[in-house]
């Protein structure tokens, strides 16, 4: 697998309740980012899940840390 990525059978699924909860935000937040395309997502059905690795990785590049001098 190219670029670190796992075989599909691997991946874990969060819904978008889980997600809200990991990242602390309502679930609305959560559909908005991946309406937007900020966060990945397969559709099942009328539902989303999304990969909990997209998630690390969007927490990770939105973190913003303090510089210092």
């Amino acid at each position: 697998m190219a670029g670190g990525e796992r075989p599909l059978n691997e991946v874990v699924f969060l819904t978008v309740a889980e997600v809200a909860a990991v990242m602390r935000v309502s679930k609305m937040t959560v559909y908005r980012l991946v309406h937007s395309g900020h966060l990945p997502a397969i559709r099942v059905g009328r539902s989303f899940r999304v990969p909990e690795q997209a998630v690390h990785e969007y927490l990770r590049e939105s973190y913003v840390g303090v510089e210092t001098a």
